[in-house]
Order: C-alpha cells, then sequence, then structure tokens
C-alpha cells in the first residue's frame, strides 16, 4: 500500500497508508480525529531544476497525446521539415536484371541474396 500526505487544519501535515481505490477520500488526522483532506507535495529537487529541464517537460506532457507521424495522403508543399525527417534524402533504387534473370538492386543492399 502507498502512502498518502494528508493535512489536518489544525495539526498539519501527516502520513498515512491508504489503498490507491482510498487514496482521494480524506483521512482521520491521528491526533484529533478530524477529517484531513490529501495534499500533493511537491518534490523539492524539482523546484531546483532547470527552467530548460522544465520546459523539455511540459512539451513532452503535452506532445505525449499527440504523436507526430507522417502520412502520404500530406502534399508535399503542406509538409514542413524537421531535422533527419529524411524527405531530402531519398534514393531512387534502381531495379535492374542480371543475365539469369535475377532481380538486383545495385545501390540498395549488396550484402543481401535476392530471391
Amino acid at each position: 500500500m502507498p502512502v498518502y500526505e494528508y493535512k489536518c487544519a489544525q495539526h498539519g501535515l501527516f502520513f498515512e497508508l491508504a489503498t490507491m481505490d482510498e487514496a482521494h477520500k480524506p483521512c482521520a488526522c491521528p491526533t484529533c480525529s478530524a477529517m484531513a483532506p490529501r495534499v500533493i507535495m511537491i518534490n523539492p529537487a524539482f523546484l531546483d531544476m532547470p527552467q530548460s529541464i522544465k520546459q523539455a517537460h511540459a512539451v513532452n506532457e503535452k506532445a505525449q497525446h499527440v504523436p507526430e507521424h507522417s502520412t502520404k495522403a500530406r502534399r508535399e508543399d503542406d509538409h514542413q521539415h524537421k531535422k533527419g525527417c529524411g524527405c531530402q534524402n531519398k534514393k531512387s533504387r534502381t531495379l535492374l536484371y542480371t543475365a539469369q534473370g535475377e532481380k538486383m538492386f545495385p545501390s540498395a543492399r549488396p550484402w543481401m541474396i535476392s530471391h
């Protein structure tokens, strides 16, 4: 069972074990037995984190539900090229045949055996 933080209005912060199902419910203060709401504490290391790392975390959280992907249906002039997208580096693959009629790709993967 995880430990959650609760804050009593009179006695301050205290910690209690609770199941995940009961985590959102208030807990009785061990000193006065008054019902205290759960509070979420921020890790002090997060507050000391450099602004650039905080911004990177914010960008990742914002984009986690919208993955970036490429589709062929997108028009070429609508496509915004990003570093490493590979659009400019497309090699034209030529298909050649040997004298025996086997396929040969001279620039693709010379180590692969043709079927």
